[in-house]
Parts: C-alpha cells; sequence; structure tokens
C-alpha cells in the first residue's frame, strides 16, 4: 500500500522544477492594454479545430489583459532567445515596453505581437478560461501560424535553462 503524506507548496516546486520544458512568451494587445509573460506551462489540446492551453498566475493582476483583450500569442522560443525569457519573467521589473523592445515583433491574424524568429507562433483567439487553484487556464484557438527556422528550443529545467541537444545528449547546460 502507498503512504501518502502531506505535500506542501516548496515540495511540490522542487518535484516540478525536474520537470523540463519548453520555454514560450504568451504576448496579448488590444484595449485593455498590451502585455508579455514568459510561460512553461503551455501544450497542445487539439488539432481539430487546433487549440492550445496556456496556464497564468491569476492572482497576478498584470495578467487580466489576456481575457479582457480575447486574444493572445504563443511565442516558442530558441535557445538563443534567452535574454527575452527573463525580460518577460518579470525577474528583472522591465516595464512592458522595455520588455518588447527585448525582440522584433509583428502580428499574423488576431492582433496580439508576435515574435519574428520564435521557433514557432501560435496566434490565438480566446474561446475558453478555466479558474483552478492559483492559475487561470486559457484555452486558444489558433487562427494564424507561423514556424521558424528548425533551431534548438530553450528548456527550463532543475530552475535553469538547457538547450536541447539532438543526438544521445539530452540537454547541455546554458553557459
Amino acid at each position: 500500500m502507498l503512504k501518502k503524506n502531506d505535500i506542501g507548496p516548496q515540495a511540490y516546486r522542487d518535484a516540478m522544477s525536474h520537470f523540463a520544458g519548453h520555454v514560450h512568451v504568451v504576448t496579448t494587445d488590444g484595449p485593455a492594454g498590451k502585455r508579455g509573460a514568459t510561460v512553461i506551462a503551455a501544450c497542445s489540446v487539439s488539432d481539430t479545430p487546433p487549440t492550445i492551453l496556456v496556464c497564468l498566475n491569476r492572482e497576478n493582476l498584470k495578467n487580466e489583459p489576456f481575457v479582457k483583450n480575447g486574444k493572445f500569442a504563443l511565442n516558442t522560443l530558441a535557445s538563443h532567445q534567452e535574454p527575452l525569457s527573463v525580460g518577460f519573467s518579470g525577474i528583472t521589473g522591465l516595464p512592458v515596453e522595455e520588455r518588447f523592445a527585448l525582440g522584433e515583433w509583428d502580428v499574423i491574424s488576431t492582433g496580439a505581437p508576435t515574435l519574428k524568429g520564435a521557433l514557432a507562433v501560435f496566434d490565438c483567439e480566446l474561446i475558453d478560461t478555466k479558474d483552478l487553484a492559483t492559475h487561470r487556464v486559457l484555452f486558444g484557438k489558433v487562427t494564424g501560424l507561423r514556424m521558424g527556422d528548425n533551431l534548438r528550443p530553450l528548456i527550463y529545467h532543475a530552475r535553469s535553462y538547457h538547450v536541447l541537444e539532438s543526438g544521445a545528449a539530452a540537454f547541455t547546460e546554458k553557459e
């Protein structure tokens, strides 16, 4: 029989740090304002219709524009885009315009900022949200898509950035 134990927030975060994830910047713009944030929690939901989900901290009121604007873009980062990830993570305290100055942006279909040079961009209309605990899950119907060059992806694992290598080596530490 398995023994259950109390799982505190720090123990949970420590265990989740072993969960490797692709690094993205999710963006929006519209009447509620411009916003961007670094996220790891994003994935495909369906290919018919093309749908993705993104998890954002709903306790951060700065994330409200994602819902109020009704659109967002998920920009999948390459290994050389680590500075952009750090800038949008919030740890630097950069204001919105300085964050966006770290990259070159355009729009595809919804008007949400899309990163030129990203590995992939999924431009989405917000079709649903689900609040659970501290986070809000955004479900987006992909209305615009761009695939960039096949570069090495930026990965976050064990509280640091890594580069996914081809071949036998799974990860290398970013220097």
